[in-house]
C-alpha cells in the first residue's frame, strides 16, 4: 500500500537517525510543555488592521500575556498592563459608512471615530458586555449583557436597556375567579382601590410611553418559564425571546470525591446527570415589538417532519419487550410525542442570526432526539416562523458544520449543510431553491463572508483528508480556489479591509504560528515562532500518513506512521495508538493535541517499535458517513479498522503479530478496553487511560445522539459498553483514572475493576491519580501514567517472542 510523507514547515528537514541526539526519556518528555514554546492563541487584527493582537501563554503560569506585532512584520511586542488597558479589544465590528468601529476590552464596549482616531468607552461595569453590533444607518449601537440587551445611540446620551425582561406574571393581567368577583361586588371600598390602582397605572404608562428618556415598560414572560437566550435586531425594534420551563428537572446529579483538599477533609462535588435520566428542557420561541410593547409566540408546529417518529421502530422493539416482561409503567413512558421537543441549535454556533438591516432574521433549530435541524425565518406581519431548510439524519446531527448568517443583500441566507454526505457551503433565498457554493468529497468549515459581500472564506482538506488550506469561492457562486498552501491551517481571520488573512499554522513538531498572507494567495509572512531552543533543535520522526484497506468495505483508512529504517526480518514490537473524543480527526499535517503522545512514540521507536496512529471510523473529516458508521453499534467498526490496522503492521513493516500493543484515552481508553476484551489474544496488552465502561453513565449531550436513550434503546447500549464484555478479558490490562474526573467519571474504571474482580480475572491494574481531571495537567501526573504504560509495554511487548 502507498505510503505517503507527512509534511513538515520548512523550518524542518527530514529527521536524521535518533542516535545522532541524546535519547528522549520519560522525565523530558512528560515535562511541563513550557520546555517546548507556547502556540498562538487567539489572533485577532487591530482595528486600522496593521497590526495583529494574539496571546501566548506565561511560563510556569496559566496566565496568558497579550501580544501585538506589525501585520508587515517586525519584533512581536508583549503588553505590559498599562499597554493591555489601551489596546485594541476583540469582537471589532464597523458601521456600513466604515466611520466608527465597536469592540470589546476588558469586557467593556467602545467605540472608535475612524477619521480622528478618538475612542470613546460606551459601558464601565462589572459584568461581561458582548456582541456589540450598529444598525444599518449607523446611528445605533447595541450590545448584550448576560441576556440583556442595550442600545445606545451614537449621538450620545447613557446605554439604555432595549427591553426589560421579568419572568412573573403581569400585574395588569388580573386573573378572575369566582371569591375575588364576590368580593368586589360586595365592597365599594375593594372597588375603589382597584380603580386607584388601575389609575396610577394608567398614568404611569401614559407618561412613560410620551417619554423616551425613561426605560421600557416590562415584558412579564409568565411564573413557570426561565430566559435560556435572548437576541435584539440590530435596529433595536425586535427581540426574539428562547424560553424554557423553570422547573424542568435534569435528573439527578453525579458526584464526585476529592481526597487531597486544602481542609484536610474529603470533599464532595457535583458533576453532571447521566444519559436519558432526563432530557434537556425543551424551548419555546418568542418575538418582542419592541415598539409596540407586543408579544407574540412563535409556533414550531409548522416545522416540517416535527410530528414524525423518526425512532417509531426501535421504539415499537423496546415497548413490547418491556409489556412482555410486565413492566406497562415503563412501557407507557415510551410514548411518541405528538410534536418532538426541541432546542435552539446554538451551542457550537450561533442559533439566532439577524441580517443588517434587522429586516430578517434566521433561527436553527435542533430536534431532542437529534434526529433534524431546521432554519427558519419570521414573518413579522403573521408573527410566524417559515422553514427554509431542513436536515435529516437517520443517525444524527453533526455538532459540527451548522454555521449560518445572510449574504450582504440581506435577502439571501447562507448555511454549511451535510446534505450530501459531506459539509459544504449552500446559499438559498427564502422560498427559492438552494445553490451548493462548494461540492465534492471533502469538508467545508469556518466560512467567513468578506466585507463587501462578494467571497466566502473557508477552510477545507479538499486536497485531501488530513491537509488542510484556505479556500476561496464567490458568493454567487463559481470555483472553490485554494490560497494557501501551509497544509497544516488551524485558523483564520480575515482583516478589515479584506485584502489579508491572519492565520495560524502549524506542523507534526511546530506549535500554532501566526503569518499573514493577501486573500490572492503567494508567499505568507511569518510573523512568530515561540518555539523554545532546546526543543527546536531536536530532531524528530516524522510521521508519515499512510492509506490502509478496510477488509470491511469500509474504503480507505488513514493513520500516522511513525518507525525507523526497514523492517527486520524477525519481527518487531508495535504499538497502536488511539485517539480520544470518537469525532476528532489525529491523522493530519498540524500540530497534533498529542503532541506529549508524539513524542512518546518518538521514544518507542528509539527502542525499536514502530507505532500505528488510526483515524477509526466515527473520526472527524472524512464525512457524514464514516461519522455515522458507529450508530448504535459503538466500539464495533471501530475495531475493525483497529485490526486491519494491526493486519497493515504485520503484512508492510514487518511487525509480530504476537508483540502488538495498544494504548489510549477518553474515547480510545473505551476503544482499547472494546479491543482487549471483543478480540481477546490480538493484543499483548493494553492501557485504557479515563475510559468509559459503561455509556448509561456518561452524559446526555454527546451519547444520546449515538446510542439515542438508554430506556428507549437499551440494545445499543448493552452492544456499546465495554462492561458487558468484561468476562472476556484475558490479555494484560492498565486502566489510570484522574479521580476528579468530572466529564468521564472515575467511577466508571472502579465499576469496571470491581467487575474484573468478581470474574476472578487476573493481569489487570488500576492506577488513580487524586488531583487530575479528564485532561491531565501536572508533570508528575503525566510522567507516572506514561512511566506504568512503557513498564507494561516493555514487560509484554520487548519480552515476548
Amino acid at each position: 500500500m502507498r505510503v505517503l510523507a507527512a509534511a513538515l514547515i520548512t523550518a524542518l528537514a527530514a529527521a536524521p537517525a535518533l542516535s545522532a541526539q541524546a535519547p528522549l526519556d520519560m522525565e523530558t518528555i512528560m515535562a511541563d510543555p513550557d520546555w517546548i514554546g507556547p502556540a498562538v492563541e487567539l489572533p485577532y487584527w487591530s482595528v486600522d488592521g496593521r497590526q495583529v493582537y494574539y496571546a501566548l501563554k506565561r511560563d510556569g503560569s496559566p496566565v496568558r500575556d497579550l501580544y501585538r506585532v506589525a501585520a508587515s512584520g517586525g519584533a512581536p511586542e508583549r503588553l505590559d498592563p498599562t499597554a493591555v488597558a489601551a489596546a485594541d479589544g476583540n469582537h471589532i465590528v464597523y458601521d456600513r459608512a466604515h466611520r466608527h468601529a465597536a469592540f470589546v476590552r476588558h469586557g467593556d464596549v467602545f467605540v472608535r471615530d475612524l477619521a480622528n482616531g478618538s475612542t470613546t468607552q460606551v459601558t464601565r461595569t462589572a459584568a461581561k458586555e458582548a456582541e456589540p453590533r450598529f444598525s444599518l444607518d449607523g446611528r445605533l449601537l447595541t450590545f448584550r449583557s448576560g441576556n440583556d440587551w442595550f442600545a445606545w445611540s451614537m449621538a450620545g446620551g447613557p446605554a439604555a436597556p432595549a427591553a426589560v425582561l421579568k419572568e412573573g406574571e403581569d400585574p395588569k393581567q388580573r386573573k378572575s375567579d369566582d371569591l375575588k368577583d364576590d368580593q368586589q361586588a360586595l365592597f365599594k371600598t375593594l372597588r375603589q382601590l382597584r380603580a386607584d390602582e388601575d389609575a396610577m397605572r394608567a398614568d404611569a404608562d401614559a407618561l412613560a410611553a410620551a417619554d423616551t428618556g425613561r426605560a421600557p415598560q416590562p415584558f412579564y414572560l409568565g411564573k413557570d418559564v426561565s430566559v435560556s437566550d435572548t437576541s435584539l435586531s440590530p435596529d433595536g425594534h425586535w427581540m426574539i425571546v428562547v424560553t424554557q420551563a423553570k422547573d424542568a428537572d435534569q435528573g439527578k446529579v453525579a458526584d464526585l470525591t476529592r481526597y487531597v483538599t486544602d481542609s484536610g477533609y474529603a470533599e464532595a462535588e457535583a458533576t453532571r446527570p447521566y444519559v436519558g435520566r432526563n432530557d434537556p428542557a425543551p424551548q419555546s420561541l418568542h418575538l418582542l415589538d419592541l415598539r409596540k410593547h407586543a408579544s407574540f409566540d412563535l409556533d414550531t408546529a409548522t416545522l416540517p417532519g416535527i410530528s414524525d417518529d423518526p425512532l417509531a421502530d426501535i421504539r415499537a422493539k423496546t415497548v413490547a419487550a418491556l409489556r412482555k416482561d410486565g413492566k406497562n409503567d415503563r412501557a407507557d413512558a415510551l410514548a411518541a410525542p405528538k410534536k418532538r421537543p426541541l432546542i435552539v441549535n446554538s451551542e457550537y454556533s450561533q442559533g439566532i442570526v439577524w441580517n443588517d438591516e434587522g429586516s430578517q432574521v434566521a433561527v436553527q433549530l435542533r430536534a431532542i432526539d437529534n434526529k433534524d435541524r431546521w432554519i427558519a425565518t419570521v414573518d413579522f406581519d403573521r408573527h410566524a416562523l417559515v422553514t427554509q431548510h431542513r436536515l435529516t439524519d437517520k443517525a444524527w446531527i453533526n455538532w459540527d458544520y451548522n454555521d449560518f448568517g445572510w449574504l450582504r443583500d440581506g435577502r439571501t441566507l447562507w448555511y454549511l449543510s451535510e446534505e450530501s454526505g459531506w459539509s459544504q457551503l449552500y446559499t438559498r433565498a427564502p422560498g427559492g431553491k438552494a445553490t451548493a457554493l462548494t461540492s465534492g468529497h471533502f469538508e467545508v468549515d469556518h466560512p467567513v463572508l468578506s466585507p463587501d459581500g462578494n467571497t466566502f472564506y473557508v477552510r477545507s482538506n479538499k486536497v485531501a483528508p488530513y491537509s488542510y488550506d484556505i479556500y476561496k469561492v464567490p458568493a454567487a457562486g463559481g470555483e472553490l480556489s485554494r490560497i494557501t498552501r501551509y497544509e497544516g491551517l488551524d485558523d483564520f481571520s480575515l482583516s478589515p479591509d479584506g485584502r489579508s488573512l491572519a492565520v495560524l499554522h502549524s506542523s507534526a513538531y511546530v506549535p500554532s504560528q501566526l503569518a499573514v498572507i493577501g486573500v490572492d494567495g503567494g508567499q505568507g509572512r511569518d510573523l512568530t515562532d515561540t518555539r523554545k531552543p532546546g526543543y527546536k533543535a531536536r530532531e524528530w520522526i516524522a510521521p508519515k500518513v499512510v492509506e490502509m484497506p478496510s477488509s470491511h468495505g469500509a474504503g480507505t483508512i488513514y493513520a500516522k506512521f511513525y518507525g525507523e529504517g526497514a523492517a527486520p526480518a524477525s519481527g518487531r514490537p508495535a504499538v497502536i495508538f488511539v485517539h480520544g473524543a470518537g469525532y476528532l480527526q489525529n491523522v493530519h499535517l498540524s500540530y497534533p493535541a498529542y503532541f506529549r503522545e508524539q513524542m512518546f512514540h518518538n521514544m518507542l521507536v528509539q527502542r525499536g517499535y514502530v507505532v500505528l496512529d488510526v483515524d477509526y471510523r466515527a473520526s472527524k473529516g472524512y464525512g457524514r458517513d464514516w461519522r455515522t458508521a458507529i450508530y448504535r453499534q459503538m466500539g464495533h467498526p471501530e475495531l475493525e479498522d483497529l485490526l486491519d490496522g494491526k493486519a497493515w503492521l504485520v503484512k508492510n513493516q514487518g511487525v509480530d503479530p504476537k508483540r502488538v500493543g495498544i494504548y489510549g484515552g477518553s474515547y480510545g481508553g473505551f476503544m482499547t478496553l472494546m479491543s482487549l476484551l471483543r478480540a481477546p489474544g490480538e493484543f499483548a496488552a493494553g492501557a485504557a487511560l479515563r475510559p468509559v465502561t459503561d455509556w448509561t453513565s456518561y452524559n446526555h449531550e454527546y451519547t444520546s445522539n449515538i446510542l439515542n436513550d438508554p430506556q428507549l434503546d437499551p440494545e445499543a447500549y448493552a452492544t456499546s459498553s465495554p462492561i458487558r464484555y468484561a468476562e472476556n478479558l484475558s490479555d494484560p490490562l492498565l486502566m489510570e483514572h484522574g479521580l476528579i474526573d468530572d466529564n468521564v467519571l472515575a467511577s466508571d474504571t472502579v465499576r469496571m475493576y470491581q467487575r474484573f474482580i468478581e470474574l476472578h480475572k487476573k493481569n489487570f491494574w488500576m492506577s488513580l491519580y487524586p488531583l487530575e481531571r479528564h485532561g491531565f495537567v501536572h508533570p508528575d501526573s503525566w510522567y507516572d501514567e506514561y512511566r506504568r504504560i512503557d513498564e507494561l509495554f516493555k514487560e509484554r511487548l520487548e519480552g515476548t517472542r
